[in-house]
């Protein structure tokens, strides 16, 4: 059985029976079955194919036989009682879980009045179908356990989300102070672009950089790089449009791009060759519907930090195929070992490249939400788009304006990002220390990230009998009350790895990958 295969089927019986992925999940639920909507995506997706007790379910919900589900079989509608399951007699308890479908969802899960003995049914909304295939399981099912298990009082430690403050990591001073100087002066709307102070503080940033032909109106403030990617990819996409996205990514690109229309289609990083993009997939998976390459560099979640040879390839790919470069560098000034991050855009003048980063985690204010967007080298052949992110940008207004006040201190003068990322800084040590232990653990291994404050571990699936990542992260949080997001929620395709933020200081640290090595040492999943 073929996951394609499977998949093509599995869309075709949902859609002849009306079926969306919420009603096999509200099925599953009817059932007692724990099946997310994050797994659904990816069965319909080809990434993935479910358990035999799972496709049994589906296969009995959908009214088809299992062995047509998985690939065998007849036609769909042959009534062949050894390869089609008989609609007519399905199960008491298939019967059930479509009458629960059908009270939830009808007609066709729009929003409904009806009348019954004479008297008004309560109206109901459903979600847009626009979000049919938008997932950002990072904040997913794993997490909203997790908020469960802290309203009935349990304490969970949270490695799921790169969320400095929480773990020590203080605003500097300066920047504290400046913001408290300008709060009266920042009370009313800025241009939609952002302050003409924190603009040109980001165009001499840029400048540093070595991104070229860029002027003050081609920087764009937003709260946070994830407005500003929001919008870049509204503003660009037509239904059926493509995007190359990494695989793992920052769950919001596959998002966004779905939600804007478009199809994310992921290329991969390879784990053996320090989490690099494959040039060659990246190459085989562009068709006549690409617009756009989408990089992450350094990288989240896996801390790759991407080298001038790499960059300039992926410039040539973009050169012969006539693309889009976006280029997510959030995490620019987050680079140890002496290394040095070069941005894409510095590679590609006779390009159209957009540049998102921001002060989220240099400057450790992820609640302030300062991001921003550049764009940069040839700007003629995007007017017609750029209209369309000026159009998208004056809707919004304009982005929060005492945050903007700060950009111009934060970018200048010493930045105190730079004592975590040497030996005997936080971030430095912490990023050691948990590369360590984490390899120290039997079935467990890890690259060594160069940037960020992330880490990406494998799982050795066999030894541990895991078949689904998302069970083995709730397994944990079950167990040892510890957050970590699975390598699912980062559109990573096997049930293979999870990522680990490495925030919290060196002796929590020290004991919480304890309990995860001791977790390790019984965990075998069911």
């Amino acid at each position: 059985m073929g996951n394609t295969q499977f998949a093509v089927r599995l869309r075709d019986a949902m859609s002849r029976r009306g079926f969306k992925q919420i009603d096999i999940v509200r099925a599953a639920e009817a059932q007692g079955l724990s099946l997310g909507k994050s797994h659904i995506s990816q069965y319909v997706s080809g990434k993935t194919i479910p358990r035999q007790e799972t496709m049994r379910f589906l296969a009995s919900t959908l009214g088809v036989s299992e062995d047509w589900l998985k690939g065998g079989g007849k036609s769909v509608q042959d009534t062949d009682s050894d390869t089609v399951t008989d609609t007519s007699a399905e199960t008491d308890t298939n019967a059930n879980a479509n009458d629960v479908i059908n009270t939830l969802n009808q007609p066709n899960s729009e929003c409904t009045q009806t009348q019954q003995s004479g008297e008004n049914v309560m109206r109901t909304f459903g979600k847009s179908h626009k979000l049919d295939h938008v997932l950002y399981d990072v904040r997913g099912p794993v997490a909203d356990e997790a908020a469960r298990m802290e309203a009935s009082g349990t304490h969970i430690l949270k490695l799921n989300i790169g969320n400095p403050a929480p773990f020590g990591f203080r605003t500097p001073d300066e920047v504290v102070y400046d913001m408290a100087q300008q709060l009266t002066d920042t009370e009313g709307y800025s241009p939609s672009k952002g302050l003409f102070s924190a603009r040109k503080a980001i165009m001499q940033y840029a400048q540093l950089k070595n991104i070229p032909n860029v002027s003050i109106d081609d920087i764009y403030t937003g709260n946070g790089v994830s407005e500003l990617i929001n919008l870049s990819m509204s503003a660009l996409l037509d239904n059926g449009d493509e995007v190359l996205v990494p695989s793992p990514d920052y769950p919001l690109w596959t998002a966004c791009v779905n939600l804007a229309g478009g199809k994310a289609v992921h290329y991969t990083c390879d784990e053996e060759s320090e989490w690099y993009p494959d040039i060659d997939d990246m190459r085989s998976k562009i068709t006549d519907h690409t617009k756009a390459i989408v990089i992450i560099n350094p990288n989240n979640p896996t801390g790759a930090l991407y080298p001038k040879e790499l960059l300039e390839q992926i410039v040539q790919l973009a050169r012969e195929h006539q693309l889009i470069i976006f280029s997510d560098e959030i995490y620019d000034r987050l680079v140890m070992d002496g290394l040095e991050h070069i941005s894409i855009a510095s590679l590609a003048p006779d390009l159209f490249c957009v540049t998102f980063s921001g002060l989220s985690k240099s400057h450790m204010i992820a609640g302030w939400r300062v991001g921003w967007m550049i764009l940069s080298g040839n700007k003629r052949i995007a007017k017609d788009y750029i209209e369309g992110l000026n159009m998208l940008a004056n809707m919004r207004m304009c982005s929060n304006v005492p945050a903007q006040s700060i950009v111009q201190t934060a970018l200048g003068g010493h930045q105190s990002v730079k004592d975590y990322i040497v030996p005997g800084g936080r971030v430095h040590d912490q990023r050691d220390l948990v590369y360590d232990m984490l390899n120290a653990i039997p079935g467990v291994t890890a690259v060594k990230p160069k940037a960020a404050f992330y880490i990406f571990p494998k799982i050795d699936v066999k030894k541990f009998n895991i078949h689904s990542d998302e069970q083995f992260a709730l397994d944990l949080l079950h167990d040892k009350h510890i957050l970590i997001s699975h390598g699912a929620a980062f559109n990573w395709p096997h049930p293979d790895h999870f990522r680990v933020v490495y925030l919290p200081r060196m002796g929590m640290l020290r004991e919480t990958i304890g309990e995860i090595q001791d977790f390790f040492s019984y965990y075998r999943q069911a």
